[in-house]
């Protein structure tokens, strides 16, 4: 089966939540409407340290506010407070133009995604932007949970799965720019040719914690435009990634 982008030269793939948002929805929604921050960031810390699964904390943490919360409500909640990153317009703009696709990848859910980006964006830029994440169970009477992408992973959806077929194909493939900058993304951080990692003052910034102790190279970006120059210095050819990275060490 042909992959949708195997004959671009350059895909960039990047998480949602916390990464093109200035906010992480799913933190929005616990903290706001479910079991609040102390229990989420507990959770968060579980994972990081390998004493919890994503798939069985997030779950956790969404059951939280479907206790509390209607899917509708908590969709337009989320609508309303969460915010892009201030970058990421120039960034997919010159993706566009450059013919560059840009796919989310991402834990959330896809009807709370789309309904933020179509917000954020526009609906017709919002349309052309790929969204592979997990689905909302909704329930005639109502009730709703999370349906995990891939219910097995201990990821929920391992995002790893979606780059790596890229790899299997002849002459290795397009070269993939992977954006994050959490927990769920660290199916995806040995995934990519060059991985950008978000590091804000103040934030958790669990991504980079765990790349800095597994030794995983990557650019540390702040917001979207620092993300645009560097892929466009390599689709460019002014730049090469193993000279990035070089740099990025020194």
């Amino acid at each position: 089966m042909s992959l949708p982008y195997e004959d671009k030269p350059f895909i960039v793939f990047s998480d949602f939540d916390g990464t093109i948002t200035t906010r992480d929805s799913n933190d929005c929604l616990t903290d706001d409407l479910g079991f609040g921050p102390e229990k989420r960031r507990a959770l968060n810390v579980d994972i990081l340290n390998g004493k919890a699964h994503f798939r069985d904390a997030f779950r956790e943490m969404i059951n939280s506010v479907a206790d509390n919360k209607s899917f509708d409500e908590a969709r337009e909640y989320v609508k309303k407070e969460i915010k892009l990153d201030p970058g990421f317009k120039v960034f997919f703009d010159w993706c566009k133009a450059n013919d560059v696709p840009v796919v989310i990848v991402s834990s959330g859910m896809v009807p709370i995604i789309r309904a933020i980006m179509e917000n954020l964006v526009g609906v017709e830029d919002a349309a052309k932007i790929d969204i592979i994440a997990n689905e909302a169970d909704i329930k005639p009477d109502g009730t709703w949970s999370i349906k995990f992408r891939h219910p097995e992973s201990g990821f929920g959806h391992d995002k790893s799965r979606t780059t790596a077929p890229y790899r299997d194909l002849p002459g290795g493939g397009p070269t993939l720019f992977f954006c994050g900058d959490g927990v769920s993304d660290l199916s995806a951080a040995r995934a990519a040719d060059l991985l950008f990692v978000k590091v804000l003052p103040g934030h958790s910034n669990d991504l980079s914690v765990h790349c800095d102790r597994e030794h995983i190279p990557y650019l540390p970006f702040t917001d979207f435009v620092a993300v645009k120059n560097v892929v466009a210095s390599v689709v460019g050819k002014e730049k090469t990634i193993p000279e990035l990275l070089a740099n990025q060490t020194k």
